[in-house]
């Protein structure tokens, strides 16, 4: 595993998401009251990229057809067995990380 600087952390103010590439990954990268959360940027049900979905109490709304996904676990609420992947996430200095698996 490797931390992978992904964004300025002024470019991710709280309350909001963007799609970041990381270690060759499109992640979407959420700051919720301060604190970096990072999953894969698709929503498994039609592709749609989450760095593009609105956030909402720790949850991201899908853009395409709404289906939500928790920033912390990247489990659906309401369909826990359906999950995309989450990565650590941190503030390091004006920069935000996402630690990635190394090829």
């Amino acid at each position: 595993m490797a931390w992978v600087r992904v964004a300025e952390a002024q470019k991710v103010p709280p309350g909001s998401g963007r799609t970041v590439l990381a270690g060759g990954r499109r992640l979407a990268l959420f700051n919720e009251g301060g604190e970096y959360f990072a999953l894969d940027d698709t929503c498994p049900h039609r592709g749609a990229s989450l760095g593009e979905g609105l956030l909402v109490a720790g949850t991201v709304i899908c853009p395409w057809h709404s289906w939500t996904f928790d920033v912390r676990s990247g489990r659906c609420p309401k369909a826990p067995e359906i999950a995309v992947s989450s990565y650590p996430a941190r503030r390091a200095g004006d920069a935000v990380e996402v630690e990635v698996p190394e090829d």
